[in-house]
């Protein structure tokens, strides 16, 4: 602490990543990091650029990328905005769309940088509680809203929306921008940038870090009406011109354009987040229905915090968030095989027996 900070500063309570220990044999399940690795086609395309360009600044419109971003989803360039890493897309989206008169709208259970950046950009909140279920409702939303933000899947839950249940959002709220936050939508939820087309007021956000495992490259983009997109690249040009490198933009053109290494890699993480769910159900957890890369669980008798520290001592790092109403449920990646099988390993020591 400083005399020489700022009120805002002082003010700031800023998120807290997922911990990167440094632990002999590390089983690390906390950041939901890809298990598979890069496509090699991308890992070719980011060696290319480590050459003399790199004396040069990259693209500033991310040109190149964001023709094949638009391409890949049958939308125009100019319905498409990149940044670096959907954190900063979003950090974006909330001064230039988020803030009005009328409170912005999200869940009570959800991504915790949201309300960091309502502290940090001013935007006045409202949280609306999940149901016991753990899932988002919509009817729960038809109150005032100058904003809505919405992760899908939710975080850390898992728990999805259809996209009809989306469409029904938009429709009740034609009047206040709407985000959709999809970091993760790529293991089994329904993308909802078909209806940008029917609805100018619908970002939709998306991430290169989870499903395509380019965490390390940081790129992200979001997708809307192009107004919207104009309003991002705005605040971007007052923030920062060039926020994505050569290397980036070259790894994430190629990343797209492999799409059969990206099918292969998601299909093997939602077919081990299966085996994973189950070995967790065998010993007596439940969890919530996943659409994600990690599932969120809870054990019969033994609580979140005394599970994580116990499975920490093992070198199996996962990730518990103590607030009330999650303080009794894990977050956990799904990893490898092997990672899987450590993680039900050092569970069967814990609880003191193996699934049954």
């Amino acid at each position: 602490m400083s005399r020489f900070w700022s009120d805002l500063t002082h003010q700031l309570k800023p998120y807290t990543p997922g911990e990167q220990p440094r632990m002999a044999d590390l089983v690390k399940l906390n950041t939901n990091e890809s298990p598979t690795g890069p496509s090699p086609k991308a890992m070719a395309a980011i060696a290319a650029e480590a050459a003399d360009t790199l004396r040069l600044y990259p693209d500033p419109e991310a040109r190149a990328l964001r023709e094949t971003l638009a391409r890949y989803h049958g939308v125009a360039p100019e319905q498409v905005f990149v940044g670096n890493g959907s954190d900063e897309v979003l950090a974006h989206a909330f001064a230039a769309l988020l803030k009005h008169e009328a409170p912005l709208l999200f869940p009570d259970i959800t991504y915790s940088f949201y309300p960091v950046y309502c502290r940090l950009f001013g935007v006045a909140y409202e949280t609306v509680p999940l149901d016991g279920a753990m899932a988002v409702r919509i009817e729960d939303y038809r109150r005032p809203a100058g904003a809505i933000i919405l992760p899908n899947p939710n975080a850390p839950t898992g728990v999805a929306l259809s996209r009809a249940q989306i469409r029904q959002l938009l429709d009740e709220h034609p009047e206040a921008p709407v985000v959709i936050d999809e970091a993760y939508v790529d293991f089994g939820a329904q993308t909802a940038i078909p209806l940008v087309a029917e609805h100018p007021n619908l970002l939709v956000v998306q991430t290169m870090s989870k499903s395509r495992a380019l965490a390390g490259l940081r790129v992200g983009y979001a997708i809307g009406d192009a107004a919207l997109i104009e309003g991002l690249t705005r605040v971007k040009d007052s923030f920062n011109s060039y926020p994505l490198g050569r290397p980036a933009q070259a790894g994430a053109i190629a990343s797209i354009e492999d799409e059969a290494f990206f099918q292969a890699s998601r299909e093997a993480v939602i077919a081990e987040r299966g085996r994973l769910t189950a070995g967790l159900e065998a010993r007596g957890f439940t969890a919530s229905p996943s659409s994600a890369n990690f599932v969120f669980a809870r054990h019969g008798s033994r609580g979140g915090a005394d599970l994580a520290a116990a499975l920490r001592e093992r070198a199996v790092i996962v990730r518990h968030f103590a607030a009330p109403r999650t303080a009794d449920h894990l977050r956990i990646t799904v990893g490898t095989p092997a990672q899987t099988d450590r993680l039900l390993e050092a569970l069967d020591e814990v609880l003191g027996g193996g699934p049954g």
